[in-house]
């Protein structure tokens, strides 16, 4: 059994073949490797994982043995690792899961491909964890591991108030109690902050912003959040106003606070901004709306920023935190090319950041080209054609294309779907293979959801629509990790241009420029044009740190996005280089997800557990 990397892309890999009977104990060989696994750690200097490992096997660790996200490749490379950290880390007393949906099971993966695997549960020096295993025979029939995942879920002695830790409530138990006023008067000064600078800023309040506050403040870390909406939620609410999510409802719960049962599949946009606001205020999140991040500047010697806001009223303040958490979004700022003659154009040309709503204009009949083929240049395509406009979709290469109603829930299913195990272990499951790892698998999905959807990609393809699998056919999961676009969600769009009613241009070599009233085409052609929407896109998220921060700060950032040479993603949700700023963006989903590890990553430095990375330096790594 061997994995393969193909086409000199050491994140393209060719998965194992193995045996294709099922075994008739897997629980009992889920123990006896689990057993194994402990022996070998009990003596990490000598430790040989021959027995144990396949050769090409993957390791993805979140905290539990390093300080950051890692993926190990290969017996040897994990060896290596186990054998720095194992001793300071201290994994021990592994627990296989007994009951539910993740214990000890054979899963036939895809066609080839079978494992044994399950959810464990451990302990470390400093905390506690859950993993995942997954088993694969040897040539020798000997049960071996092809992926390990290991997760920190809680720190000892600053264990969270969740459950039966839940605090009391009554004013007598609060700290100080009577004499520190009651609830409502408690929260009036911690919003303000006229007590305690707060440990950590977190700048922007979307979904990013109000899950990392959330944890936060669950693990003791004082926190405001800035933004510069009016509201909570404003950031969705002022979007273009046929905006609904494109991920269905159990895949998007916040932490902590799940959806109600009679929750839209699919949310529009106004009422998540209210779902947002609401969650503020049950979480007891400080917010400060109306409020903008002048300046900032980092102390090293302090290891604390002096960070100037301006408030709504006009006021200023200066706050110093020890971390700076920046949530204003994971793209960065939009990416608005300019071309030759645009300043002659007699049409309207905006950005699709800029765009609300084609019911505000007077557009019938006008002749409309959208630039882009992704998620809001089809929702921007789609909300002009319904108001009467002659819509062209512009087309430099081609887009993945998967539809809400069929291939997004053959995404979830097994894990964040209606009647599913719970979220909290749904959530391990999906993150527990390495992006390399779940980038194959995908390439066999995606095949499943474009048998499942073939009308429907047929319908493109005789409308001249170029559909675009990805380089190894893996779809949306290697589009949004590694470029965060190129794919389309379809929510009714694909049908119109199927049907003829939207046009769709290709032109891969771009745009030459504009006429006055037309935009001319890298291949000689033209189209005639009213109104031009560029969807074409946002920078890196650091771009947005520079235009905030300025260079100073940026300058020591990383680069944001796609996979390094581990295949862990950039900077994003663990050290960006920058000592005390931290990036964190995503979906609904990951922000959920990844807003606990990034907050144990804070608390760990706030408790002393993390001394190497208070400033961030890696030099714990091998």
């Amino acid at each position: 059994m061997a994995t393969t990397l193909t086409g000199g892309n050491p994140h393209i890999i060719q998965l194992p073949t193995t045996p294709a009977s099922s075994p008739s104990e897997p629980e009992a060989i889920a123990q006896q490797w689990l057993t194994k696994l402990q022996i070998q750690l009990a003596h990490p200097e000598s430790i040989d994982l021959a027995t144990i490992f396949h050769k090409e096997s993957w390791w993805r660790d979140m905290l539990a043995l390093d300080w950051d996200m890692r993926t190990l490749h290969t017996a040897t490379e994990i060896e290596a690792f186990l054998r720095k950290r194992q001793g300071p880390s201290a994994l021990s007393n592994f627990r296989l899961q007994n009951k539910g949906n993740f214990k000890p099971s054979w899963n036939q993966v895809v066609d080839g491909l079978g494992w044994v695997s399950s959810m464990f549960f451990f302990d470390t020096a400093v905390g506690s964890g859950t993993g995942m295993l997954r088993l694969t025979q040897s040539e020798d029939k000997v049960w071996k591991a092809y992926a390990v995942y290991t997760s920190l879920q809680e720190l000892k002695g600053v264990e969270e108030p969740l459950g039966k830790r839940r605090a009391e409530g009554t004013t007598e138990s609060m700290p100080g109690g009577l004499e520190g006023g009651t609830w409502v008067e408690r929260r009036e000064r911690q919003k303000e902050f006229l007590d305690e600078e707060p440990t950590v800023l977190v700048v922007g309040a979307g979904q990013a912003g109000l899950n990392m506050g959330a944890r936060l403040q669950s693990m003791g870390l004082s926190c405001l959040i800035v933004d510069k909406h009016e509201r909570v939620g404003d950031n969705w609410r002022k979007r273009y106003r046929t905006l609904v999510t494109h991920d269905p409802a159990e895949f998007t719960h916040m932490a902590y606070l799940p959806f109600p049962q009679n929750w839209p599949q699919f949310t529009p946009k106004d009422k998540l901004g209210d779902w947002f606001e609401a969650y503020a205020n049950i979480m007891e999140l400080n917010v400060w709306t109306r409020t903008a991040v002048a300046s900032a500047e980092y102390s090293d010697s302090k290891g604390e920023w002096n960070v100037d806001v301006t408030r709504g009223d006009g006021s200023q303040r200066t706050l110093r935190p020890r971390h700076v958490v920046w949530c204003t979004g994971h793209s960065g700022e939009p990416r608005v090319p300019t071309f030759p003659g645009q300043d002659s154009f007699q049409g309207t040309v905006y950005h699709g950041s800029q765009h609300r709503d084609a019911a505000e204009l007077n557009v019938r009949g006008k002749k409309v080209i959208v630039v882009g083929t992704g998620n809001s240049g089809h929702d921007i395509a789609q909300n002009y054609y319904e108001n009467g406009a002659d819509v062209t979709m512009l087309q430099r290469s081609g887009t993945y294309v998967i539809t809400a109603d069929k291939g997004v829930f053959m995404m979830h299913e097994g894990l964040h779907e209606d009647g599913g195990p719970p979220t909290e272990q749904c959530d391990i499951v999906s993150e527990s293979l390495p992006f390399p790892v779940q980038f194959a698998l995908s390439v066999h999905a995606t095949k499943r959801f474009a048998e499942a959807e073939k009308d429907t990609l047929e319908g493109l393809r005789r409308a001249g629509f170029q559909l675009d699998f990805g380089p190894d056919g893996a779809g949306i999961a290697r589009a949004y990790y590694t470029a965060g676009g190129g794919y389309y969600i379809d929510v009714g769009c694909s049908q119109l241009i199927s049907e003829g009613k939207i046009n769709v241009k290709h032109s891969p070599r771009g745009i030459n420029g504009f006429g006055t009233r037309e935009l001319k085409l890298a291949d000689g052609s033209s189209l005639p044009a009213d109104i031009v929407v560029l969807a074409t896109g946002y920078d890196n998220m650091r771009t947005t740190v520079r235009k905030v921060l300025g260079d100073k700060v940026a300058d020591r950032c990383s680069d944001v996005w796609d996979l390094d040479e581990e295949g862990e993603l950039r900077a994003m949700w663990r050290p960006s280089g920058h000592p005390g700023f931290w990036y964190f963006g995503g979906n609904l989903a990951l922000c959920r997800i990844y807003s606990k590890f990034l907050a144990l990553q804070i608390k760990a430095v706030e408790t002393g557990l993390s001394k190497g990375t208070r400033h961030q330096e890696r030099t714990n790594k091998i």
